[in-house]
């Protein structure tokens, strides 16, 4: 082959590397230069119909019966090598040693990283990424994994369909606080700003997790950042894991996507991408609709109403029965008080008989009569 054709052949190489470098030193952002509303335009796939996050709207989910519970392999035997925590510039993540998978998909996958994302900082219950009936959590986590029963590595299963599998946990805040999440949590101020990195003590990953591994919501999806390859197998969990208003207020305020030596400072906030559309795709349920569905705040109170107005009927009604029991056993008292009827004087018992063997037209003078009737007879 000569040099001519040898260079032709070369140059669709050449253009692919240069596209794929000039890919990786795009700065992109969450809002502003490259905000994501731009993502699209320096990266394509981030304009595919298959994209994440989404809202899951519980009524239009399929069950699936056939969606088993997913299995964390290895998650809590950490061992005794310590963790890596990294600033990337969007997140705080931590990158998960290889013998840690997820069992329950189609195929075996391995554990890559975890990471999180977060809202304003204490302006309003928003943070997280996917939503379920148009309502946002707090913050959500990502544990990302990659299909090593068909590919070698990350990089080349995040380009394939089936190349990833992702577990999202949505983060609500209440008043207990989270153990599990301060080993986190404790050691973000080592990673302040962009490009740091510090080792941490290894912890029991499966701990972030929610308790019922069961309900969930299964759907084909995308990386939520550039390059948004859409290869992602989601498995939203349907119960949520709650940290203390304090523990979320740290993970807003503490962090910057600025670098150490940049002047002007930016805090790491709002790091989530708004729902996209959910075009063709079903997004599964391994549970029925009706037992996994959460009432609204109109629903609840139309219960709670509901609830108030049978009480106050039942009250009503056993009002009424005891009323009517009382008036009745009244009325029982009465009516026993009330004389009871003479009984009338009984004749002697000698005299009835007598009485009943006279004739009927006989009377006692005629009785006497007859007596002397006799000696009547005999007289001349």
């Amino acid at each position: 082959m000569d040099s001519l054709g040898l260079f032709i052949l070369l140059i669709p190489t050449f253009f692919q590397q240069t596209a794929a470098s000039s890919l990786e030193e795009i700065t992109w952002t969450y809002k502003g230069l490259v905000g994501q509303s731009e993502w699209s335009e320096y990266f394509p796939d981030c304009g595919g119909t298959s994209q994440s996050p989404v809202d899951v709207i519980t009524t239009q989910t399929k069950y699936d019966p056939s969606l088993i519970p997913v299995t964390p392999l290895g998650y809590s035997q950490y061992g005794n090598q310590p963790f890596t925590l990294f600033n990337n510039g969007h997140t705080a993540v931590i990158k998960l040693p290889e013998w840690m998978g997820l069992g329950g998909l189609p195929w075996l996958f391995s554990a890559v990283q975890l990471h999180l994302h977060w809202g304003p900082g204490g302006l309003g219950h928003v943070g997280s990424e996917h939503t379920i009936n148009g309502l946002s959590a707090d913050a959500e986590l990502h544990v990302v994994h990659y299909n090593s029963e068909l590919y070698p590595n990350m990089s080349t299963a995040m380009a394939q369909r089936d190349g990833l599998a992702v577990l999202g946990i949505l983060i609500v805040t209440g008043e207990e606080t989270n153990p599990a999440f301060n080993s986190i949590l404790n050691y973000l101020s080592r990673i302040r700003h962009a490009d740091q990195r510090a080792f941490i003590p290894a912890f029991d990953v499966q701990s972030l997790l929610p308790s019922d591994l069961g309900r969930y919501y299964r759907y084909n999806g995308s990386l939520t950042t550039p390059p948004c390859h859409q290869s992602a197998i989601w498995t939203l969990f349907h119960e949520r894991v709650q940290i203390s208003k304090a523990q979320l207020l740290k993970l807003e305020t503490i962090l910057y996507s600025s670098k150490a030596e940049e002047p002007d400072q930016m805090l790491l906030q709002d790091n989530y991408r708004v729902t996209q559309p959910l075009n063709h795709r079903v997004i599964f349920a391994s549970f029925s609709a009706e037992s996994g569905r959460e009432l609204s705040s109109g629903e609840v109170t139309a219960v709670v109403i509901g609830v108030m107005c049978g009480c106050v009927g039942l009250a009503v009604i056993i009002r009424f029965i005891v009323k009517t029991i009382r008036s009745t056993s009244s009325w029982d008292i009465l009516h026993n008080n009330r004389p009871a009827p003479m009984p009338r004087a009984k004749e002697p018992e000698k005299a009835k008989e007598k009485k009943q063997d006279l004739p009927l037209n006989l009377t006692s003078e005629d009785e006497r009569k007859e007596e002397l009737s006799p000696s009547l007879q005999t007289e001349p």
